[in-house]
């Protein structure tokens, strides 16, 4: 399986655990899975994951640890790494974290049938 196979597989398993919520919650789901990776690379890995984890909606920290465990981590070390990171290790992560988020868009798209701008 490649690294890419892994990683949709990853993100496909965990975005398919929230079919069944309300719509209201799929739709901040969805919607911040939507904006993550434009927030990444505007403000960078530390900023972004910052941003989503204030937002303090359940939607958007279950977002966070789907994607944290995505990468073989807990959301605290998740959020503690993209804090505390010597440069290349920071850019690193960050590489990984816009690879796994951009499957969890397309998941929020297909699967929880969420378009860009929902739960806002």
């Amino acid at each position: 399986m490649t690294r890419e196979q892994k990683r949709a597989k990853s993100a496909f398993e965990r975005v398919s655990k929230h079919k069944e919520r309300p719509q209201d919650w799929r739709d901040q789901y969805g919607g911040m899975a939507h904006k993550l990776p434009v927030l990444v690379r505007q403000a960078g890995l530390a900023q972004a994951l910052a941003f989503v984890e204030s937002r303090g909606k359940d939607a958007h920290r279950a977002l966070l640890e789907d994607l944290a465990q995505s990468l073989g981590l807990s959301k605290a070390d998740l959020l503690r790494q993209s804090r505390e990171a010597k440069l290349g290790e920071y850019l690193r992560l960050t590489r990984e974290a816009l690879a796994v988020a951009q499957w969890y868009k397309r998941f929020a798209q297909s699967v929880l049938d969420v378009e860009a701008g929902a739960g806002e």
